[in-house]
């Protein structure tokens, strides 16, 4: 699944994640990409010295490494609430990602859906 923001999107994601200069400087890159933000977690990767493979997913799986953390509960309101400081700060502190990509796993994980993103976790928790 490709996740293109209309440059509307990102100039409202810009205006609330203003300050958090790791948020504008990922904006910028998606901007750059034409609103994917795939294309964009992959060039700000490399910049934060990882090795990204090429495949079309890979957004995806950093953020499935954040999920049982942006799913808790806390957390998890405050995506669906649309809290982008709150999330922000924590995903930041948290230090599961590079900064600079806590602004796309961000973004996917709201273009997803939070509730369709955290399932595998209602799922498991639910099962034990």
């Amino acid at each position: 699944m490709t996740i293109v923001l209309s440059f509307a999107d990102i100039a409202r994601y810009r205006s609330e994640l203003a300050n958090y200069p790791d948020a504008l400087v990922a904006l910028d890159a998606i901007e750059d990409c034409e609103g994917d933000i795939e294309d964009a977690a992959i060039g700000l990767a490399i910049q934060a010295g990882q090795e990204p493979d090429t495949s079309e997913r890979w957004l995806e799986g950093v953020a499935k490494r954040c999920r049982a953390f942006l799913c808790q509960t806390d957390l998890r309101t405050a995506l669906e609430a649309g809290n982008l400081n709150q999330i922000m700060e924590s995903l930041t502190q948290s230090r599961l990602c590079p900064p600079i990509l806590a602004t796309p796993v961000i973004i996917f994980v709201l273009e997803t859906g939070v509730e369709t993103f955290c399932e595998p976790l209602n799922y498991k928790l639910s099962s034990e």
